[in-house]
């Protein structure tokens, strides 16, 4: 078996070039037997328990399986076939029925407490001692004191979420695919800029069509809002979007109430009051109050401007239209801020995409981060095999020349790709016994403009920022020097995770930062100073709606897992939909049902579920540390390697509070967002 299906053994070059659907439920049942004994030898051992085989052991269980079911669940995101989806929803129930029946085992939790009443287990420091306490709280948290009938409905709660998350992923892309808007006359493109009718033009010829091809993709669908002057193709693009994945072949509606039912019986059968006090417990908010707390505090801080902008909005439609201007609409917000932007700032964010060609973007992101972190990227020689012909693959290396780890990049959109921007991780690696460590493998993917006949693949200013994001997330896994895997890189509280990500973002606006890559792709020009100086005033435009967009999201999650009663509430869209409205600008119809393609919040049994408020809590953070490297200079040296020494390296060594004080000296300031969001009173 090993030797004839490439996904039993871990490799750290991985063999996607020989990977096929059909070695995936062979590799899968063949990994599920190796840990299953592996299992039943850490309960049946009489030894005295020691740190290694008890809880290293128990973290070695899983190696091989995760991987594989790591590789396997990449391709399905960013290769999908519907052979290998087909193998995929095979091998999921049974994968998450064994990962769920682990802290129900009672011989291996009684090994776990055997272990912490030993001497070894109390003299524990650092790490060590809060991987024991972690795992013996996650046990708990997972079911481990339940009583056989309680442990057996857990286990059968946790494979159907897994089968309807996975089907809800499945929906939203099958949804997005479902529709293209093919334009042939050339007269309603007006507005719509250059690149934007190129790409449209090139989508169209990839489907053997004349015109111009939109989809629901986002460099697709943010230029049919952003620019196109047709009201009623924004109204028909707009519909689609917020209505996918809630109606037809691919209707999630559904799938959302069976998953909220679920996660609350989760939470009650674990004796929590709602499904968000279990996940946040382990979070930096504790607690579904406290989540929902901080969201209504910033809001509060956020609604005088947000009625400001959007009067101002609605002023500037009647100033320009007269008489003959109507109620805003939904998919009129984005078009007119746009126009309002080019007269207030004279600033049109087209006139920076020449100056981002995705090349020189990475290359400037690279020279970011060894300037700040010491760290070298380049190709690595020889290569590795890959998923399809537009990845690249590179390597990390530290100052000393050792390899910290390689990556792979995958940023073009596909038909058999999801949407959006994400990182992950393949391999962690070990600490040697000579004290150097095994390089780290991960991965970075998105869905920018591709190049078109004859211009490199040129980025918006917001594509550039995901660019860095995304890099913030990988360099947390590369960087890390924590000797247990499950406490390393990126495996941290999730309102903790986004500060290495959205702190790269800063480096999008610093003047030299940005000479470093944004060049014109024709003259190699940097931007001009009248060009960044519009750029800096216009950051703050509409700062408020952005934000509230953000709080929409994040209150919807919390009150979806913390409030909403489906006996005294109703229909779940219904409840959903009266939540939304009360944050957007405009009246939004009936139909809204932007819900049913909330990936963040249904595509996995947790992933974001109840915690879409930790990328404002962790924002909070971020502008708060930018501003050392504000203060000391925003390349200084020493602010760089403090922020890998004490946060990029520690993974979850410690808690995330005394991580973040140990760079800042104090605890976070809120107030630092709002500054710079231009939203302090």
């Amino acid at each position: 078996m090993s030797a004839q299906n490439p996904l039993t053994e871990i490799r750290f070059r991985i063999p996607f070039d020989q990977i096929e659907p059909a070695h995936v439920e062979p590799a899968i049942d063949f990994l599920l037997g190796e840990a299953r004994q592996r299992l039943d030898e850490l309960a049946s051992d009489q030894g005295p328990r020691t740190f290694a085989n008890t809880l290293l052991a128990l973290e070695q269980v899983t190696e091989k399986l995760g991987f594989a079911l790591g590789v396997v669940g990449h391709l399905e995101s960013v290769r999908t076939t519907p052979e290998l989806r087909k193998a995929y929803n095979a091998v999921q129930p049974k994968a998450s029925e064994f990962f769920s029946s682990i802290p129900l085992n009672e011989a291996v939790w009684k090994q776990l407490q055997s272990y912490a009443a030993t001497d070894e287990a109390k003299a524990l420091e650092g790490v060590r001692a809060r991987f024991l306490d972690k795992t013996l709280s996650d046990f708990r948290r997972s079911g481990a004191e339940l009583d056989p009938a309680g442990k057996k409905r857990l286990q059968e709660i946790e494979v159907e979420l897994t089968k309807l998350t996975t089907k809800f992923s499945e929906n939203v892309l099958d949804a997005t695919n479902a529709f293209e808007l093919i334009l042939d006359d050339e007269a309603r493109l007006s507005g719509l800029p250059p690149s934007a009718r190129e790409q449209a033009r090139d989508s169209a010829k990839s489907k053997g069509k004349e015109g111009w091809r939109f989809t629901l993709q986002a460099p697709s669908y943010t230029a049919v809002m952003t620019y196109l002057d047709d009201h009623k193709v924004r109204e028909q693009v707009w519909r689609e979007y917020n209505t996918r994945a809630a109606k037809g072949d691919f209707d999630n509606r559904e799938n959302i109430a069976k998953i909220l039912e679920l996660r609350r019986e989760k939470a009650r059968l674990l004796g929590y009051d709602n499904f968000a006090d279990l996940v946040l417990e382990e979070r930096m908010a504790k607690t579904g109050k406290r989540a929902q707390e901080f969201s209504e505090d910033l809001r509060e801080r956020t609604k005088a401007a947000f009625d400001r902008e959007n009067k101002d909005l609605r002023d500037f439609r009647m100033a320009i239209e007269g008489a003959a201007a109507v109620h805003m609409e939904p998919w009129d917000l984005a078009y007119y801020a746009e126009q309002l932007r080019k007269e207030e700032y004279d600033f049109d964010e087209e006139d920076l995409k020449p100056y981002f060609a995705y090349e020189e973007v990475k290359k400037g992101l690279f020279a970011v981060a060894k300037r700040l972190f010491g760290v070298d990227v380049r190709p690595v020689e020889g290569g590795a095999p890959v998923w399809h012909e537009d990845v690249q693959y590179y390597g990390v290396f530290d100052e000393d020349g050792s390899q910290l780890g390689a990556f792979y990049a995958d940023y073009f959109p596909r038909e058999d790709k999801r949407g959006g921007a994400w990182m992950d991780s393949f391999l962690t690696g070990r600490k040697k016994d000579d004290g150097t460590w095994e390089p780290h493998l991960g991965l970075m993917c998105g869905n920018l403009n591709p190049p078109t006949e004859g211009k490199p693949a040129l980025l918006s200013h917001r594509d550039v920022e995901t660019l860095f994001h995304e890099f913030g997330h990988l360099l947390h896994h590369l960087l890390t020097r924590v000797e247990i895997r499950s406490l390393a890189g990126t495996n941290v509280a999730w309102d903790f995770v986004e500060l290495p990500s959205q702190i790269m973002e800063n480096w999008c606006w610093e003047r030299q930062a940005l000479d470093l890559f944004a060049r014109h792709y024709e003259t190699g020009e940097t931007i001009p100073d009248e060009l960044f100086d519009k750029m800096q005033r216009a950051r703050t435009f509409r700062a408020a709606n952005a934000q509230m967009r953000q709080l929409s999201f994040g209150s919807l999650d919390l009150a979806l897992h913390i409030d909403y009663d489906p006996a005294k509430d109703g229909d779940v869209m219904k409840y959903a939909y009266k939540i939304a409205r009360e944050y957007s600008a405009v009246p939004l119809p009936r139909e809204y049902a932007m819900l049913a393609g909330f990936s963040h919040l249904f595509a996995s049994p947790v992933g974001y579920g109840a915690g879409y408020y930790s990328y404002k809590w962790a924002e909070a953070l971020d502008a708060d540390a930018f501003t050392r490297f504000a203060k000391a200079g925003v390349f200084d040296h020493d602010t760089g390697r403090a922020f890998r020494a004490n946060i990029l390296s520690k993974g979850d060594s410690e808690d995330p509070e005394k991580l973040f004080r140990a760079f800042m000296g104090r605890d976070p300031d809120p107030q630092a967002l709002l500054v710079r969001l231009g939203l302090a009173a």
